[in-house]
């Protein structure tokens, strides 16, 4: 697992062994983010079942201003802070060890509001996708923000999150990548 683009193309990072976690591969993120950018000019990143934490550094690497990581697991949770160490990007972000249903309440709280959202919860849980429901009833994500889900195939995402809708799904393997965005429709809301 490395950075494949941007001011820190090539740094290597170090994920968790075993199953606990699931990095997104290189080949994917590189996808990923071709279909993202593939580079920003500032922005807030919220990459939510960090793990590791290559989805939000790699937005950073290629322009982020700042990133926000939420990893419940502890092992994943000290790559991630060694990983960012690595990167040398302690000063712009900020990373809780803490359950993400949590977190997201924590956030609505402190009015944070995100430009692109990371959502790649254990592919078994799929109850954690209807966090995407709080997520844009809340403002934590922006309205030229993007939310991007990834899922295996047997999840199956709906339409829209109210008035955030699926504008894009790319299959790799058994990993789904869907893209959710803004779409100035009122009435379609998901329940």
């Amino acid at each position: 697992m490395r950075v494949i683009s941007g001011e820190r193309k090539g740094m290597p990072l170090k994920a968790v062994s075993g199953m606990t976690t699931r990095p997104t591969t290189d080949k994917v993120k590189e996808s990923l983010f071709n279909i993202l950018g593939p580079y920003f000019d500032g922005g807030i990143v919220l990459d939510l079942f960090a793990g590791s934490g290559g989805l939000g550094i790699e937005a950073l690497s290629r322009g982020m201003d700042k990133a926000i990581f939420i990893e419940k697991d502890g092992r994943a949770f000290q790559n991630l802070k060694e990983n960012i160490a690595k990167c040398r990007y302690e000063e712009c972000t900020e990373a809780y060890r803490n359950d993400a249903s949590r977190a997201l309440k924590i956030l609505m709280k402190k009015e944070t509001q995100a430009d692109l959202i990371f959502l790649d919860p254990p592919y078994k849980k799929h109850q954690y996708y209807e966090m995407v429901k709080d997520i844009v009833a809340n403002g934590i994500i922006s309205k030229d923000g993007t939310i991007v889900c990834e899922h295996d195939t047997e999840t199956v995402l709906p339409d829209a999150f109210f008035n955030f809708h699926k504008v894009r799904e790319e299959k790799y393997g058994g990993t789904i990548i869907t893209f959710y965005r803004l779409v100035e429709e009122e009435g379609d809301c998901v329940e």
